[in-house]
């Protein structure tokens, strides 16, 4: 160093940490390396529907330029006031803030973005762009309902990814904690995102968990029980009683593949299968295999034949019962229900009663998810499937993310990869995070025949060769949909379950979404539910006139199950001469992790 270099001298910690820098880019340059080319299809709207929207906006901007112009003059001089606003206030000789009486973002939760002048003037120049954005796409005519909800969206996904707390350079919170750790965060949040890469081929998909902090079956899918059965579709669990008496009708859950069947069962406070249990009822669950592409043919029928049907005969055997209960939940609920018309047709009266968690039946209203169920995306899938046998946990996990991007990938992106912060510890998050593949045929015809063609609903969808429609449940039947649920909207599932030919039918609205809404034990009095006795005709009139009860909806249909169910008989233990225990709760099938 000569006498006149008055640069400060270089931190051993800072230096250490640039080398580490450098290392860990080569592995990002190898680990991105990796990354598999995905059909356009999968990865935006096509080009369709944005060239609809931009004819849509300049036929209106050539016949209507007042309003244009009335619209652009708004946002240029909302944003030339907050500049010379905020000229005025440095002027002053003041480190000052203009005057900020925009809406509160959560994002925005850092003192500076309030008190400094820099990240002020960068979040209110952000929030009118946003909003001239929105007002933009809201203002669009001469466009079918349904893409401008997809306009709307996508739109708002993009002015979500540009927030400028997506970027380090315009993130306070990481700047200062860059700052105070001499770059250490920085080293670390780059560690978090290789090991991201790494784990996923190259693409990326946040960690939302710690993944050494659960072990499933040694702190969450705790509850004691039994694997008493087993074929190539799913696991049979039986769990052990925990009363002396159980009602002698059994219980039979059927969750759906999309994830796995121990969110109802994380640990032991928020159970619901062991509060079940706990209640007096011989419960028994299905644990779906996690397919390889070797079940490339297994379509909806399949997972009723191998799956619903033959779950049934088997609690029928082992219990000595007639009639069982069941539980569909989600796309579950939904081939619950193609379950129930075809036995029905069939004359087999096997089932006593159902009950429906967060279940569509009635896709006229797909609700947000409607999104990504157009030809663009659709057509992307099936020809991934028809190449891969499978479509890949990974395209499910990031397409649910997106429908909460700013909660599940912009925030955690920023907790991880900025500010170098280690995954939390959420039993929820971590369950989130371990998905499952769905058999290629199995999904083309989710996708088309009952998403798109809305064929259950129109009484043609053919199940094991039968077409079946909603008028041909007839037994006593209970469902639960969510208030806020982003994937199976309420009224939506309001719309089919009315049209079920049942006379016996109880609705139950929760509040909360589509997985908080239904894992709410009474033990936290953190959501209610709205019941409402009247008749099933308008979903609107019917919440309107439903009285709100605080606290879980788990003991209102306690009660509903358990005048279903029969007296109370000697509770039984897992399994029987025929079904001998296979495997402990929560059995092999969860735990699998098929290759591509």
């Amino acid at each position: 160093m000569t006498t006149n270099d008055t640069s400060p001298p270089e931190s051993p910690r800072l230096k250490e940490n640039l080398e580490r820098i450098e290392a860990l880019s080569q592995r990002l340059v190898q680990a991105m390396a990796k990354k598999r080319t995905i059909d356009q299809s999968l990865q935006a709207p096509g080009p369709d529907l944005m060239l609809k929207a931009g004819t849509a906006w300049w036929t209106e901007a050539m016949t209507n330029p007042g309003k244009l112009i009335e619209a652009q003059a708004a946002l240029w001089g909302k944003s030339l006031k907050h500049y010379l606003d905020a000229q005025q206030a440095l002027a002053k000789g003041a480190f000052a803030v203009p005057e900020d009486s925009g809406p509160k973002d959560r994002r925005f939760a850092n003192p500076l973005w309030d008190t400094h002048p820099y990240f002020n003037f960068i979040k209110q120049q952000y929030l009118l762009q946003a909003q001239a954005v929105h007002n933009a796409v809201s203002s669009i005519e001469n466009l079918e309902p349904r893409e401008k909800q997809r306009i709307e969206y996508f739109a708002r996904q993009i002015v979500d990814m540009l927030a400028p707390t997506n970027f380090l350079s315009t993130n306070p919170d990481a700047l200062e904690k860059a700052v105070a750790t001499e770059g250490e965060s920085l080293v670390k949040g780059l560690e978090n995102l290789v090991h991201d890469l790494e784990r996923n081929d190259g693409e990326l998909l946040v960690t939302l968990a710690d993944r050494d902090a659960f072990e499933v079956g040694g702190n969450i899918g705790t509850t004691p029980g039994s694997v008493v059965f087993r074929n190539r579709m799913f696991e049979l669990i039986q769990y052990a009683p925990t009363t002396e008496k159980a009602h002698e009708i059994p219980l039979l859950i059927f969750p759906p593949w999309i994830n796995k069947f121990y969110i109802l069962d994380l640990k032991p406070q928020n159970s619901l299968i062991k509060w079940i249990v706990d209640q007096g009822f011989t419960l028994f669950v299905v644990s779906w295999k996690n397919p390889d592409p070797s079940y490339r043919d297994v379509g909806m029928d399949t997972y009723v034949e191998e799956g619903y049907l033959t779950a049934i005969e088997e609690v029928k055997k082992i219990t000595g019962q007639k009639k069982v209960n069941a539980v569909g939940y989600c796309i579950a609920g939904t081939t619950l229900s193609l379950t129930l018309a075809l036995m029905k047709k069939h004359g087999d009266k096997s089932i006593n009663s159902a009950t429906f968690f967060t279940t569509l039946t009635d896709f006229s209203d797909q609700g947000e998810i409607g999104v990504f169920l157009d030809d663009d995306f659709v057509d992307g899938i099936e020809r991934e499937v028809e190449e891969k046998g499978i479509l890949d946990k990974f395209f499910m996990t990031r397409t649910f993310s997106f429908l909460r991007s700013n909660d599940l990938i912009y925030g955690p992106a920023i907790k991880s990869y900025m500010l170098g912060e280690a995954p939390p510890a959420f039993d929820l998050l971590f369950w989130n995070g371990d998905g499952t593949n769905l058999p290629a045929r199995m999904s083309v015809e989710y996708l088309r025949g009952l998403c798109q063609r809305d064929e259950l609903a129109r009484g043609v969808f053919r199940i094991c060769g039968e077409a079946v429609a909603l008028d041909d449940i007839t037994i006593p039947v209970c469902a639960i949909a969510c208030e806020t649920d982003h994937i199976a909207a309420w009224r939506s599932s309001f719309n089919g379950f009315k049209r079920f030919g049942s006379k016996d039918k109880t609705f139950i609205l929760s509040e909360s979404g589509h997985i908080a809404g239904i894992v709410n034990p009474p033990t936290k009095d953190k959501y209610g539910h709205y019941l409402n006795h009247g008749p099933l005709e308008n979903a609107e009139t019917w919440k309107a006139g439903a009285e709100h009860h605080k606290g879980s909806w788990w003991p209102h249909w306690g009660e509903w199950l358990a005048g279903r169910s029969g007296k109370k008989v000697a509770a039984r233990e897992p399994g029987d001469s025929s079904h001998p225990v296979l495997a402990p709760a929560p059995g092999t099938y969860v735990l699998e992790e098929p290759t591509r």
